[in-house]
């Protein structure tokens, strides 16, 4: 089987690494030539993904990388793994599915596969992708190609997260196209759960993220409240957890992050409106989550004036950049917003994060662009006012940081187990 993924980054990379090791000839396209050339050099740019996997796969030329759509020609399948994100009015923006489905449809062959893999709203695959592919190639989908949607599952940095093992919901234009997408998948995925359509498999991957989403948002505003009481909410959580039926943990932090959870919701939101249906419980989950990062603000700015400083002049560490622990990924991060909104209260904002050395530029944060992570040392912690702890890294000594710090503003209750001076640790 020849196919070809479009969208080498957090999804595209190791879905095309696991077919190439399930015997496929894997062709993986994307429009950033650095990306392409590091991959077919055996280099890796994912931290979790290692460059010796990368390394086999194309010296047994079970992989190779291009920016030449054209190629689409060759295979018998397509998947798209191509970002989804919210336009600066907070709409979904799905110009990279129908830019990707333009720029492969005058070169799809008859009976190709085309399978969307991005988080989107219902409707996308049959309606905009299904209406670009067939306007540029002037195929019938169900009849000269097939189509289908078959949502992400990738958890990076969880180890026990295998692109292999995690079962894949599949849904299809037709009969057809879902039996052509699960002969596709079979190939590399152990447990397949086929849906009636493209509809419902872009439905579920939404009600996941926004289950995540609603249970965040919960968790946050107890966060807030126990905290006026005068309770450790987590404590709380740790001890209801303990109950073996009716509950899942949840936790709280400065806000979300990453490219699902604060972002998925919204895409349903918006499709409700046009079935005139309005989400007020995910609506306000949202507000709810959008709202911590001044939460955590206002905690730092009472932590700084306990020591008789004002935010104003002073020197503040944003630790942990990544959205999540252990890995490079920033997208989304509420770190940025925390970052931003410290220096327009005039603190002078620095960051540390051992997995993102450097801010390369993004869509939302530019001005963070080439921005250096300072290094880990008594002398330079000791020069900050405040150390702001965003996020949990398993590789940061927090002993060290108890050590060094004067003040230290915890999101992610990593210093509870660390000895500390009286008075050093808030929590937030």
């Amino acid at each position: 089987m020849r196919i070809a993924v479009v969208g080498l980054g957090y999804v595209g990379l190791p879905l095309s690494l696991q077919f190439a090791r399930s015997g496929a000839s894997v062709l993986g396209l994307d429009i950033d030539l650095k990306k392409v050339e590091a991959l077919n050099a055996g280099r890796s740019y994912i931290k979790h993904i290692s460059a010796d996997a990368i390394a086999a796969a194309v010296s047994n030329k079970s992989f190779a990388a291009s920016t030449d759509f054209s190629r689409a020609k060759e295979v018998s399948a397509v998947i798209i793994c191509v970002p989804t994100p919210l336009n600066k009015n907070r709409e979904p923006d799905i110009s990279y599915i129908t830019e990707t489905g333009k720029a492969l449809a005058p070169h799809l062959q008859k009976g190709t596969l085309v399978v969307l893999e991005s988080t989107t709203y219902p409707g996308t695959t049959d309606e905009d992708l299904r209406g670009v592919i067939e306007a540029g190639s002037g195929l019938k989908a169900g009849t000269d190609f097939h189509l289908a949607f078959s949502p992400e599952r990738e958890d990076p940095g969880n180890p026990s997260s295998v692109v292999a093992t995690i079962p894949k919901v599949v849904g299809g234009y037709t009969p057809e196209c879902l039996r052509k997408a699960i002969e596709l998948y079979s190939v590399a995925i152990k447990t397949l759960v086929p849906v009636s359509s493209c509809r419902v498999a872009e439905a579920t991957k939404l009600l996941e993220n926004t289950f995540r989403g609603v249970n965040i948002a919960l968790v946050n505003e107890l966060k807030v409240v126990y905290s006026a009481m005068g309770i450790d909410v987590w404590e709380v959580i740790n001890a209801a957890k303990t109950k073996p039926f009716g509950f899942m943990p949840f936790y709280p932090g400065p806000g979300l992050g990453g490219h699902c959870i604060p972002i998925d919701p919204f895409y349903l939101t918006w499709k409700a409106r046009e079935y005139g249906q309005h989400t007020r419980f995910i609506e306000l989950a949202g507000e709810i989550n959008t709202a911590m990062p001044e939460y955590v603000v206002h905690k730092v700015a009472e932590a700084l004036n306990r020591q008789r400083k004002p935010v104003n002049g002073s020197k503040v560490l944003v630790l942990g950049l990544a959205y999540k622990p252990n890995v490079d990924d920033d997208r989304e991060s509420p770190s940025y917003v925390l970052m931003e909104m410290l220096k327009e209260r005039g603190a002078n904002v620095s960051y540390h994060d051992p997995y993102v050395p450097v801010i390369k530029l993004t869509r939302e944060h530019p001005q963070w662009a080439g921005t250096k992570s300072v290094a880990w040392n008594r002398e330079t912690l000791q020069g900050f006012d405040a150390v702001l702890l965003a996020t949990n890294h398993a590789n940061v000594n927090y002993q060290e940081l108890a050590d060094w710090a004067p003040c230290i503003i915890d999101t992610r209750n990593a210093m509870n187990a660390i000895k500390t001076k009286a008075g050093q640790v808030w929590k937030a």
